[in-house]
């Protein structure tokens, strides 16, 4: 006969639910927000507000700078991760670091566009957006996926257009 449940049988509400009992507190909201602050904004060019962190330093450097900042911002996902936030909005975060790593990595144009873009921020303010108020919708997660999504393929799909219409072209003589 199976009597009430045990408190370690009781499951968490979904809101307070995190994945590795919260590492030890390694991930808590200060730490990510001074991780934040290390890796996209805690240098300033005097005499304007541009604002630009570690990232963009390692950054500079070929070949592996990207890279290795992308590892450092990885932190930051791993630990929205631990929280419990959603796979959607991870995987939004992930897209967010993506971008970063992906068009940093060319040459003076990226470094510029990592400074402004500034992924570890966005990230952080996501994790942060879903733990003030976890029950909210994930809809602008999902927008921004979709529309990420539908700029890939059109970026794919117009290649492959302009390639069948030369085809065309070659095959028959006239456009379409």
């Amino acid at each position: 006969m199976a009597g009430p449940p045990r408190t370690s049988e009781i499951v968490a509400p979904r809101a307070r639910r995190t994945r590795l009992r919260g590492a030890g507190g390694l991930f808590k909201d200060e730490n990510l927000d001074l991780l934040a602050h290390i890796l996209d904004d805690c240098f300033r060019v005097p005499g304007t507000n541009i604002r630009f962190g570690i990232d963009g330093i390692i950054g500079m450097v070929p070949g592996v700078g990207d890279a290795l900042a992308g590892l450092a911002s990885a932190f930051i996902v791993i630990a929205a991760w631990v929280r419990g936030v959603p796979y959607v909005t991870l995987f939004r975060m992930v897209v967010n670091l993506g971008i970063g790593v992906l068009i940093g990595s060319i040459p003076l144009l990226g470094d510029v566009f990592d400074i402004a873009w500034k992924a570890n921020r966005r990230n952080y303010a996501l994790v942060t957006r879903y733990l003030a108020q976890p029950r909210r919708r994930t809809g602008g997660d999902w927008f921004f996926l979709i529309a990420i999504a539908a700029i890939l393929m059109l970026i794919f799909a117009i290649p492959m257009i302009v390639a069948v219409l030369t085809l065309h072209w070659l095959l028959t003589g006239k456009w379409l």
